[in-house]
């Protein structure tokens, strides 16, 4: 497979030296995406309009664990606390549900991936100049629909019919920011379904989170969809943000990963984990 994905990525006759940097810029986050990063435990802040809540996350051998930290920017409650340390105890006793969690995890990845290998062939790319990204220069693509594009399934559907803007950190070689709209409605479920609306729109931001560790994460996430689920029409509009990523031991436990986050200290705290990212 990395045979395949280096060969699209080396440039051609017919490829700018700037085209051939996008393709192998892809190239590398399909591979990263496909490598074992080292476990981290980080604070996820998700926002909506309805809600807004910021969880501390560990990353384990068996899927990741949450413990909910705060609503809509406040600390727990009294009753909140109660109900989360429920939940926890609830996990430990039914590994059940951590097995459930892992496997969602597993399926998320291979959708994503599915995209991420479609990416050079799904967009014409043109170089736009250069700018100022979270580490430093960063040179900007736009990118529009390809026509020679076939989509081989649902999660690449959309991709046919989106245009936006790629920025890649050149030395690295990593995308940086890329945003993205529907410029047309995009059915899946063969129309009847399900259907995403034109003006829908994403923005995925990434960075390293360790100097010269090569460990890159997406930190910022935000979506403004809205779609039809079979007879309804629904809105996503999502923002997600991490932060404050703290390695942990290579093979932790879920059971272990919960007791981490219920001791304290929280993500940041260096003192909690001396264990340093390359010590796999």
């Amino acid at each position: 497979m990395l045979v395949l994905i280096l060969a699209a990525a080396v440039k051609t006759p017919a490829q700018t030296d700037e085209e051939s940097l996008v393709r192998r810029s892809l190239a590398h986050e399909v591979q990263a995406a496909t490598d074992s990063l080292h476990p981290m435990r980080y604070l996820l802040r998700k926002s909506s309009p309805r809600l807004t809540t910021t969880k501390e996350i560990c990353e384990t051998k068996d899927g990741a664990v949450a413990r909910l930290l705060a609503i809509n920017d406040k600390p727990l409650s009294s009753a909140d606390e109660q109900h989360e340390q429920a939940r926890l105890d609830s996990l430990l006793n039914d590994p059940g549900r951590q097995r459930h969690r892992k496997q969602s995890e597993q399926e998320d990845t291979a959708r994503a991936l599915k995209v991420l290998r479609a990416l050079p062939a799904a967009f014409v790319y043109q170089y736009a100049g250069t700018g100022e990204g979270p580490t430093g220069k960063v040179e900007k693509f736009t990118f529009k629909p390809n026509p020679k594009f076939d989509p081989p399934d649902l999660e690449t559907q959309a991709l046919s019919e989106m245009a936006g803007e790629i920025w890649i950190d050149a030395a690295r070689e990593r995308v940086v920011r890329l945003e993205g709209r529907l410029l047309q409605d995009v059915d899946f479920g063969w129309g009847i379904l399900g259907r995403l609306y034109k003006g829908g729109w994403i923005e995925i931001e990434q960075s390293e989170i360790a100097d010269g560790d090569h460990q890159w994460r997406i930190v910022h996430f935000k979506m403004g969809m809205s779609a039809r689920v079979v007879f309804k029409t629904k809105v996503f509009d999502t923002t997600e943000d991490e932060s404050r990523f703290v390695p942990v031991p290579v093979g932790l436990g879920y059971q272990q990963a919960v007791e981490l986050l219920r001791s304290g200290g929280g993500p940041g705290n260096t003192s909690s984990s001396a264990e340093s990212v390359h010590s796999k």
